[in-house]
């Protein structure tokens, strides 16, 4: 597949902000570190593996790569109890609209138990999409996926009563490093941004950008 070349150069400009490696086809679950700086995300030009997953519904959500009706921003987040991921969350709804106008669909997947994002989702105003991926499966496939440790899952508990156990339902204390992908209708990678640093989020307007670089390959792929 071939990008544009602005949209190569959107990538180049924020390089220095991601943590990307080149992991060739998703067809398998990638192994699970215990250190975030040591997940392998997905890179651009790799075809993005399909999956299924809950929403708050329990409706399934199903993505197949090459059979899509619009290209897809698929946004990972560590859960509702992170005060950076709402805070996040709430910075792409301002985009909404305008990313839907270019196209997209929005979905975002956290390990949050189906029930749980239900709750998250109370006095919620926005058309995308929340999804469960409690067994972190999505994760693993898209190299994100990394194991808490001990220390700091005994201290979101008992100082913050932050309990994912709780939230996702498992008990493997997976947590995702926060990430975001445009996916083009012909199921490839054709943006990834993700940053082991869960302080350190994609700025909404390099998101605005590299949809709208990405938009033109896109229309193209749908004639």
């Amino acid at each position: 597949m071939m990008f544009p070349d602005r949209l190569v150069a959107a990538l180049a400009l924020i390089g220095t902000l991601t943590v990307v490696s080149c992991t060739g086809q998703a067809t398998d679950l990638q192994p699970v570190p215990d250190d975030p700086t040591e997940a392998r995300p997905l890179f651009p030009g790799v075809q993005a593996p399909a999956f299924e997953a809950l929403r708050p519904d329990r409706s399934t959500f199903r993505f197949q790569p090459g059979a899509m009706d619009r290209p897809l921003i698929i946004t990972f987040y560590r859960g509702g109890w992170c005060p950076y991921c709402t805070k996040h969350l709430m910075k792409y709804r301002d985009l909404e609209a305008e990313l839907m106008a270019l196209g997209y669909e929005l979905v975002f997947i956290s390990p949050d138990a189906p029930e749980t994002s239900a709750r998250h989702l109370q006095g919620g105003d926005f058309d995308y999409t929340l999804l469960s991926d409690s067994t972190m499966s999505i994760s693993r496939a898209f190299g994100l996926a990394f194991r808490l440790d001990d220390v700091t899952f005994q201290r979101y508990l008992t100082e913050h009563d932050i309990d994912i156990e709780r939230d996702s339902g498992q008990t493997h204390h997976y947590l995702p490093v926060p990430a975001t992908f445009i996916v083009g209708l012909d199921g490839v990678i054709d943006f990834a941004y993700a940053n082991a640093d869960y302080k350190t989020r994609l700025d909404p307007g390099l998101l605005r950008m590299a949809a709208q670089l990405a938009a033109p390959d896109v229309n193209d792929s749908a004639d």
